[in-house]
Order: structure tokens, then sequence, then C-alpha cells
């Protein structure tokens, strides 16, 4: 019988998962399934470009696979029967099960409301595609003179600031920040970044809480009307509550718990990787939602299930951040170096030497997700057998 893998989600995480797993363990001993929603692969950190008009290239998950062994599900994921060790999904052909031997759990996460009345209703956001050419589509009926708030002051909501403001300098871009902008950055990166915001003709609306998401305005916790004719909400990441209703044990954040190899806490048989992953990085703090965590939690989580699968001993990969690239549109950026405490270091890199590293990394992902096997070992690793039970595969 062949161990069965299957992988739900196929972004940054699970696409990666999927080709490593294939290219790694031999076809004759397992069968490895990615479940996805969408058919295309989604450059989750492009689609503030996308929202923008700009036009990305179009990798269908289906040549993404083809000719690795790695079978495509085109569903989404409706729930998950951990006893039985079955996934439910409902799909162009109707509700169907899926089952597996070892499942890893890669759904990434949405735009977080926090509970603000009106975002749901009248916000926009770009954490998926879908939302972001929802975003794109009121953008480009929005004439000179049309204002664009952005709330939140993380990575997500500078980077999409700017842009627009690059792209589109007609419009009236703002952003609002809960704290300082760029608070968490070194001096002098802060002071670049402040202006980039100067130079784009940015508002920034800093120590300002949005209570209330309305048509044509946001308001803020003191009563303050801040003019929008588009929200922006970039205001963090939720993850979908399908982990904790099936059981497994989660984090308040609605997390899979995991140990130090992506395995669940609760379920043996289940890793997580990704956004919806609780994982503790080498500092001793939970991993951020972001697209590093999401490198460093699946190949830890695919180098620990292959290593189980063969009998090896499983690896430690590292869990350490060294800095965070921030793109200032197309011709600018940020490159904020970290201590081991994730706190910025004096020393950063900025001006069109951040821009073309981060240009750099974006095209280094893309490829790799389209070249799932690349350097594919002519000898794959073969699973280990349970010596008292003959001829079935180990699972733990």
């Amino acid at each position: 019988m062949k161990h069965r893998i299957v992988v739900l989600g196929a972004g940054y995480a699970g696409a990666f998962a999927a080709g490593n797993l294939a290219r790694r363990l031999s076809p004759a001993d397992t069968e490895i399934t990615v479940v996805n929603a969408a058919p295309d692969f989604v450059e989750r950190m492009r689609l503030h470009q996308l929202a923008i008009g700009q036009d990305l290239a179009v990798r269908s998950l289906a040549d993404i696979f083809a000719g690795t062994g790695v079978r495509l599900r085109l569903a989404r994921v409706t729930g998950i029967d951990t006893e039985r060790r079955t996934v439910a999904t409902t799909g162009e052909d109707g509700e169907d099960g899926l089952a597996y031997d070892t499942l890893l759990y890669a759904l990434g996460s949405s735009a977080a409301h926090h509970g603000v009345p009106g975002v749901a209703e009248h916000a926009f956001d770009v954490t998926g595609r879908s939302s972001a050419l929802r975003l794109r589509e009121r953008l480009a009926g929005l004439g000179a003179g049309g204002t664009v708030l952005v709330v939140g002051e993380g990575l997500t909501g500078i980077e999409t600031a700017t842009e627009f403001a690059e792209s589109r300098p007609d419009l009236s871009v703002a952003l609002v920040a809960r704290g300082e902008l760029g608070a968490w950055l070194s001096p002098k990166a802060r002071r670049h970044l402040r202006q980039a915001f100067d130079r784009l003709g940015i508002t920034v609306h800093e120590h300002t809480s949005i209570e209330a998401v309305e048509p044509t305005r946001a308001v803020a916790a003191d009563g303050t009307s801040v003019p929008a004719d588009v929200t922006v909400w970039s205001a963090g990441f939720a993850v979908h509550p399908l982990a904790a209703a099936a059981g497994l044990e989660v984090a308040e954040t609605g997390q899979i718990v995991v140990d130090r190899t992506m395995r669940s806490v609760s379920h043996p048989d289940v890793y997580a990787a990704g956004d919806c992953a609780y994982a503790i990085g080498d500092n001793g703090r939970p991993l951020p939602m972001s697209c590093g965590s999401a490198g460093y939690t699946n190949m830890q989580a695919t180098a620990a299930i292959i290593a189980r699968l063969t009998g090896g001993e499983v690896p430690t990969t590292g869990l350490k951040y060294y800095g965070n690239h921030i793109s200032l549109g197309k011709r600018d950026a940020i490159f904020q170096m970290v201590d081991g405490d994730v706190r910025a270091r004096s020393w950063y890199l900025g001006g069109r030497s951040a821009a073309r590293l981060k240009s750099g990394v974006l095209k280094g992902a893309a490829w790799s997700i389209a070249h799932p096997t690349f350097g594919m070992p002519t000898r794959k690793r073969r699973l280990a057998t349970a010596p008292d039970r003959p001829g079935v595969r180990v699972t733990a």
C-alpha cells in the first residue's frame, strides 16, 4: 500500500512542500495529492501590484505539477475528520472525501477584520487573488482626485500605499498607523521610509485606530472622520477556523500548535506550515505570518516527514529571521537587518539596490514554485517498513 500524503493549500508553503516531497520520495511508495481551491499559483507578495493594474504572470498549478507525480485536486476544503483521517472537499464535481496517512495543512490566512464594523461590507484587501481583482476593478473606476485609505502600518500596508501612490499619482493616498510609522525600523531606515512617503505624497495618520469603515470614510476611535472613496484593510491576518473545528490543538490565534518539526502536538499524523502554523522560532517567539515563515516552516515540515517515513534522523532547519524587505514602489525599497530578537540593527540597505534585491527575492520564490522538482535526485528515498507488519509503511 502506498503512503498517502495530502497537502492542503498550494501557496508558497504548500506548493513548495509538495514539490519537495515529490522530488525526494519514491513514487513507488508514496501518493502525493495537493488540494487547492484555485487552479493557479498566487504570488501573494505581489497582489498589491495586481490590484493597482499591473499584470502578473499566471502559473497554472496543473502545469507546475505536470510530470512530478503530484496529483492536483481543485476543490475547497470543508472539513477534516482526524479520527478517520479524511478530508472533506467540495468542487465542480460536488462534495467528496480524501483519505490521508500524513496531512500537511498549509491553507494560509486571510485579512483579519478584528470585528471592526463595516470592514467586511465596505473595505478591500490584497490577501487573495479574487479580492485583489475586486480592488483592481474599483480603483480602475476611481477618477483623478479620488481618495484611497490604507489601514495598517505593517509590510503589506506600506507596500500597498507606496505602490498605489507611485502608480496612480492622480489619487490621494493616505495610510493609518496605530503607532508611529516604521517604529520597528532603525532610525536611518525610518527616515528613508518617511522620505519615500513624502516623495510620493502619502498622508500618514499616526497613533490612530479605525473603529468603523463606511462607504466613503473611515471613523477613528476619537470620532475623527478620514475620507476614503476606497479603504484597503491591511491590519493583520487571520486563519480559518477549520483546524480548530477538526479538534486540532490551536493557539488563541487559531493557528495549529506544532512542535519544533512542524508536527501537530495533538495529532502526530498532521503537520502545518505557513501562516496556519503556530511555530516557535529560534529566538523563542512565535513566527510571524509571512512569506519568510512559510519558507522556514515548509522546509522543516517536509524534512521531518521525509525523515520519519524513510527511517532517518529528523533534522532541524533554521527558524531565524535575518531581515525584512519592504518595497516602496518599483525603484525604491528597504532591507532592514535584524538581530536574534528581531530588533532592527543599525545597518540597512535602501534605494535601487534594495529594490533590485527585493525583485530578486520575488523572482526566486516564483521560480522555485514553478520548478518543483529542479535538481531531482536520480535515486529517490524509499519508505521504511514496520518490522512487525511487513508491507505496511510507517507513519511515525
